[in-house]
């Protein structure tokens, strides 16, 4: 059953007094390589379908959820009767929104069109480049190990409001781990469709690391400055922009509630003009342009579901202007509805420096590959530790000098952002750590004058 059918059926089969469906039906393509040699590549397909039925009450409206892989025709019934059950056990939900009904915002796919499809070929240009690296990193004695990843999900949403939407994402993400005498170097981007892949710049930028690690200096742990590149600095924002739910600053939960109650939205927090923004139409990481919601929690509403997003400031020149929002939590905070979107932007002044262009201008400081291992330590100042990976190279005098030994580190990116004294030039990243997560970034690498060092790490 073809995945749009799979929404009609259930919405004709619930006796629910209002119900939801989401129908995602996904292709993945894949290739692994180890030691410069291709080991694995293939596609899979997946299906899941959610039901969200929604039952009156004395006080409100109660909800159930039930979502299942692989649903077949005869299976949509039951999971239609699972949900209508779950909702049946449940008491009225605190976010609990009348459903929307608005038309498909402009440029969204046909509904009625095929799903989308990913396959084999849409490493086409980029596995004939993956071969002549593996062949240059072998005559250099060096050895290439990654995957490339490429997922295309088609959405269907219907509901008994009427909404019919239906949203095609690609998601595409590369990851090149170079090895030899100069240990280890990670590069990774993430992509669409892979036609804008610089195979040959990226696996040169590893070979230069590598050259760069066959001096070993040894450093202790402290605060040095620091250059953060757009992979790491996407690891923290990504984490920042996970924090800024608004029902939780109101509560007083996070780091986004204010003193004396309420929210920090208007607070100024970076002294340097700085803005995090997200927007689904953004060129090379759009996404949905509606809100698609399986579950709800404390940032996402099941209630929601279709509602319109627009391009969103979180942080515009410095200041807190934005957090995310439901319909109910907007209501509770009195603040404008800012829905999540699934992109994340920084960028600071006009004409920031390429990160070649920081590292020349650096006396003495350090310069990050990326960031891994990244944990949470306390809420109230989103104080994060974690450890550096792949690559801390010392700079003095305008030049990589060697590499240093890993660090673990202790920092906050709420408190970073206003200790930043210098942001470059944004473009495309991928973050290290959150990559199987949220891959739809652009970041500026960012100079940070005392960088927190906790302490050394073993880990090579």
């Amino acid at each position: 059953m073809r995945p749009q059918e799979a929404v009609e059926r259930a919405l004709s089969l619930s006796r629910a007094d209002d119900c939801v469906v989401i129908a995602d039906e996904a292709s993945t393509a894949n290739l692994r390589w180890a030691g410069n040699t291709l080991t694995t590549n293939g596609v899979t397909r997946s299906s899941r379908l959610t039901v969200i039925a929604l039952r009156d009450t004395a006080d409100g409206v109660a909800a159930g959820v039930v979502s299942r892989s692989a649903v077949d025709a005869d299976g949509i019934e039951e999971l239609v009767r699972a949900a209508e059950a779950d909702a049946a056990g449940n008491e009225a939900a605190e976010d609990a929104r009348p459903l929307v009904a608005d038309g498909p915002p402009a440029g969204a796919a046909g509904w009625d069109d095929e799903p989308a499809e990913t396959g084999i070929g849409v490493f086409e240009g980029f596995a004939p480049a993956l071969g002549e690296a593996f062949a240059a990193a072998q005559a250099g004695d060096r050895r290439l190990y990654g995957f490339a990843n490429h997922v295309l999900t088609s959405t269907f949403l219907g509901s008994s409001a009427g909404l019919r939407l239906r949203h095609d994402q690609p998601t595409g993400l590369l990851e090149l781990n170079a090895k030899g005498a100069g240990g280890s170097a990670w590069a990774g981007v993430g992509t669409r469709d892979f036609t804008d892949v610089d195979v040959p710049a990226l696996t040169g930028g590893l070979a230069r690391r590598l050259e760069w690690g066959e001096r070993r200096v040894d450093l202790p742990a402290g605060r040095y400055e620091t250059i953060l590149p757009p992979s790491a600095v996407a690891d923290l924002m990504i984490y920042l922009y996970w924090s800024a739910g608004a029902q939780d600053a109101q509560d007083g939960r996070t780091v986004f509630s204010a003193p004396g109650g309420g929210t920090r939205v208007g607070e100024r927090l970076a002294d340097l003009p700085v803005t995090l923004s997200s927007d689904p139409a953004a060129p090379g990481m759009q996404c949905a342009p509606f809100v698609i919601a399986h579950a709800s929690s404390r940032e996402s509403s099941v209630f929601d579901n279709g509602l319109a997003l627009g391009a969103t400031d979180w942080i515009s020149e410095g200041t807190l202007t934005s957090l995310a929002q439901t319909r109910h939590s907007a209501e509770r905070t009195g603040l404008p509805l800012t829905p999540a979107v699934d992109n994340l932007a920084m960028r600071g002044p006009d004409g920031g420096a390429t990160l070649e262009e920081m590292v020349a201008r650096t006396e003495r400081g350090l310069l990050l590959t990326c960031l891994w291992y990244i944990r949470e330590v306390d809420p109230q100042s989103l104080l994060l530790t974690g450890l550096t990976r792949d690559g801390v190279y010392l700079v003095e005098d305008g030049e990589v000098v060697g590499a240093v030994n890993n660090f673990r580190f202790n920092e906050s990116p709420v408190d970073l952002l206003s200790r930043i004294s210098e942001v470059g030039e944004t473009g495309p990243t991928l973050p290290r750590e959150w990559s199987d997560y949220f891959t739809r970034t652009a970041m500026p690498a960012i100079r940070v004058p005392d960088f927190h060092m906790s302490t050394v790490s073993q880990a090579t």
